[in-house]
């Protein structure tokens, strides 16, 4: 072999990037020389980067293009091959300026990039370009060390190479530079002497608002590096600054090749015509590349005040204040002072939906919200209302889901019947390239700080329906699997909209009938809204009207009182207050709370479900709610009576009225009872003449009505059943029940007035289940024995009752 070949291997000269240095040397120029108000904009920044922690600084690209529009150009069109000039320019500026005493990676990060494009149009013609691009991020993955310059040692001559640049996978140097070796694979890493950097992947997913109609939502990989790690959270919707590239699928080259096998698919067959089928079996893998997207920036997608983007964290109301222009202010403040704000917000919010007056002004204080507190023991108290909506079909309820989650800056709309526990709250699954179990947010993880709207909750599957307990009360999602234990925020809240059973809504039946929901579920929402579709002629005229108007004029027919951005920047600033509750806010809600519990009392199905001390805490959220809505510091007793009014409305009492037992008396007896009744019983007139006292109104309540007719048919089905045993064919008389009932209820009996009372009760009681409800049958006498008037008159009066054969008894 020809050695002087090989001793000419250090001698072969590298070549230069005239572009890249020209632009490093422009936009280091750009660091020294470029000034804001009278001082060196980037000079403080570069002093405050002598710490070990810092290695990135943020420059605004309008300022490059304002000092020198050529190097704005070439950065924007040549990102990927300029960047490593830029971050070079960054360090002898920082070296300048400040007293490093290490060797560190500096980064430059680009901010306010003009130029945004969606997700769906990263193209390849976008390689290499500096590109913004905005998403919701849907899964974060562990930061992890990346080697940046590795200082690799020969193991044949122990030669050291430094500074090996890697590209996005491991990267030995392509043979050892000794010219008497030649070695090509066998080298280890000397990590003391390697530069790494922090490295987080994310994975970004197109908002629902950009999602073309009937596509699948795109997704890309997010590279993030030094101080942007840690920086997106899952359910952030941020804009990334960076570039598109392509990256080797380390995933795929990682998979082991199949070996050669060469047996028959069936074991009898002979071997003489199968060979080698694939590449694969050759243990030859093919190189496959994937695009990610390198960001070396991130910022918020918040709502702009003065063009300005706000990050909802850390914000106060004088903050924003400041932040504002003299006219958004005066908006704003015009807004505190209206009278009618929470009617207007209601109209400039849903104006295509006519009606529902109460369910809108409930949406509305759910987008305030109450005041998350937390204990001295440190229990979190959540500050979020939830707000469910059941009622009939065509009540609006999924159209109000649909404005509130395209109206909300950080909204998930998802439906129950489609949806599972782990989509709901999150999902532990295996990352592709490094095999590592990684966390995926749910809906509620994706609407933390926001509203997560779910559509057809009625159905649910149960166990999906139990996933989502702790994020509705401790707004935390808890996971134990496959390793993974994390306790994640879930502070959203949620509205719901869910069907009755069966299609419509029975007035008949309690609530809780009407839906399939678990006590559990029901008690943590705050308001539950009953839609129920009833025929009325002015209602029905109004709602067809305004459906007409929307089909034939849509723009003009719609009416708003606020714009819906001035109502995003209200809710923005309405929200950084905390408002606390005064003395005589809180005795009011005392008193409140116990009149809905002495109301719940009354009966099983007297509200709409079972009133807790949760109640006490929607109200004290929802008076927290009006405060915020007209920007007050403190609850005052009128935020109080409207909360009141509010929670009382949404626990109505669907509920059968009470029986009046004199009403009906006509109906409930034969004609010929009735012309006999009105034979032998004196007129009106003469009962008036003859002094006697007027007969006391007999109501009761349904629940009553049920329990003592229960009972009874009871004692008459078994006391039916003894009869047929025995034999005795005589039968149960009217009288017979009615004696029974006293004697079981003797006790409570204490004067032979109540007694007599007792008595007459249940005599109208058996009168109506006979006549009316008819589930008792009455028996008159049959054969062709005549009989005598005496006879006949207890036959009518005391008959023989049996239990009708079809009844089944409800408990």
């Amino acid at each position: 072999m020809d050695t002087r070949i090989l001793d000419n291997r250090d001698q072969v000269s590298v070549l230069k990037d005239e572009i890249g240095e020209r632009c490093q040397g422009l936009f280091l120029d750009f660091l020294e020389t470029f000034n804001f108000e009278g001082e060196a904009k980037y000079f403080n920044k570069a002093k405050s980067m002598d710490k070990p922690e810092r290695n990135t600084l943020t420059v605004s690209f309008p300022d490059v293009e304002v000092h020198n529009p050529q190097l704005g150009k070439i950065i924007t069109e040549e990102y990927i091959r300029v960047y490593p000039y830029l971050c070079e320019a960054l360090r002898i500026f920082v070296r300048e300026h400040a007293q490093v005493r290490f060797q560190n990676e500096y980064y430059v990060a680009f901010a306010d990039v003009p130029t945004s494009i969606k997700v769906r149009d990263l193209t390849m013609a976008r390689v290499g370009t500096l590109t913004r691009i905005s998403g919701q991020v849907v899964r974060t993955h562990p930061v992890h060390p990346e080697l940046v310059a590795g200082a690799f040692t020969c193991n044949d001559c122990s030669t050291e190479h430094r500074d090996v640049e890697q590209q996005f996978k491991y990267t030995q140097p392509a043979i050892c530079r000794n010219p008497h070796c030649q070695n090509r694979t066998d080298f280890t890493l000397d990590s003391s002497r390697s530069r790494f950097v922090d490295f987080q992947k994310v994975r970004i997913q197109e908002t629902q608002s950009e999602l073309p109609r009937g596509c699948i939502p795109r997704s890309v990989d997010i590279i993030l590096r030094g101080e942007m790690v840690e920086t997106a959270q899952a359910g952030d919707r941020s804009d990334f600054i960076g570039t598109l590239i392509v990256v080797p699928d380390v995933g795929s080259i990682s998979m082991p090749g199949v070996q050669a096998d060469t047996q028959s698919r069936k074991g009898n067959q002979s071997t003489d015509m199968d060979g080698v089928r694939g590449l694969k079996s050759l243990g030859v893998r093919d190189l496959h590349y994937k695009t990610a997207f390198l960001a070396c920036s991130v910022q918020s997608s918040n709502p702009k005040f003065s063009n300005t983007e706000i990050r909802s964290e850390g914000l106060t109301a004088e903050l924003l204040k400041k932040q504002m222009t003299d006219d958004e202010w005066l908006k704003i403040f015009e807004m505190s002072r209206d009278k009618n704000l929470l009617q207007n917000l209601t109209t400039s919010l849903f104006p295509t939906i006519h009606g529902n007056e109460e369910v809108k002004k409930g949406i509305v204080l759910m987008l305030f919200g109450g005041v998350p507190k937390k204990t001295g023991e440190g229990t979190s108290l959540r500050g979020d209302v939830n707000v469910c909506i059941v009622g009939d079909p065509s009540c609006a309820k999924s159209q109000f889901l649909k404005q509130v989650a395209d109206f909300s800056p950080r909204a998930v709309y998802t439906s129950g019947k489609a949806s599972s526990a782990a989509g709901l709250t999150a999902a532990v699954v295996k990352d592709e390239e490094s095999f590592e179990f990684v966390i995926e947010a749910g809906a509620l993880m994706l609407a933390d700080n926001g509203i997560c709207c779910i559509d057809e909750f009625d159905k649910m599957d149960p166990k999906d329906q139990v996933a989502i307990h702790e994020a509705m009360e401790q707004q935390t999602i808890s996971i134990t699997k496959a390793g993974v234990k994390a306790t994640l925020n879930a502070r959203t809240s949620i509205l719901a909209a869910a069907n009755p059973v069966g299609g419509r809504y029975d007035r008949a039946k309690s609530l809780r009938q009407n839906i399939t929901l678990t006590a559990p579920i029901m008690s943590r929402f705050d308001l539950f809204f009953i839609l129920v579709d009833e025929c009325n002629e002015v209602m029905d005229y109004s709602i067809a009207q305004r459906i007409v108007d929307l089909h034939c004029r849509n723009e003009e027919s719609i009416e708003r009182v606020y714009s819906p951005e001035y109502i995003l920047k209200y809710l923005l600033f309405a929200r950084q207050f905390k408002p606390t509750i005064s003395r005589e806010a809180g005795d009011l809600l005392v008193e409140n709370y116990k009149r809905l519990r002495q109301r719940d009392g009354g009966g099983v199905s007297q509200s709409a479900w079972r009133i807790t001390v949760r109640q006490l805490e929607s109200m004290i959220r929802l008076s927290e709610a009006m405060a915020k809505l007209y920007c007050c510091e403190e609850v005052t007793e009128n935020h109080v009576k409207e909360a009141y009014r509010l929670l009382s409305h949404s626990i109505i009492r669907i509920e059968q009225p009470d029986v009046n037992l004199e009403e009906e008396e006509d109906d409930m007896r034969t004609e010929a009872g009735q012309a006999e009744a009105r034979q032998e019983a004196p007129s009106s007139d003469e009962r008036q003449g003859s002094g006697a006292p007027p007969t006391k109104k007999l109501k009761i309540s349904y629940e009553e009505y049920k329990s003592i007719g229960n009972l009874m048919i009871m004692y008459m089905r078994k006391e039916e059943a003894r009869m047929e045993e025995s034999g005795n064919e005589t039968g149960l008389r009217k009288s017979d029940v009615i004696n029974w009932y006293l004697g079981e209820i003797e006790t409570e009996i204490e004067s032979t007035e109540e007694l007599g009372d007792k008595k007459l009760l249940l005599e109208k009681i058996m009168d109506r289940l006979m006549y009316h409800d008819q589930v008792i049958i009455p028996l008159s006498g049959t054969g062709l024995r005549s009989k005598s008037r005496d006879e006949d008159t207890q036959e009518t009066e005391d008959p023989i009752v049996v239990v009708h054969p079809d009844y089944v008894l409800e408990i």
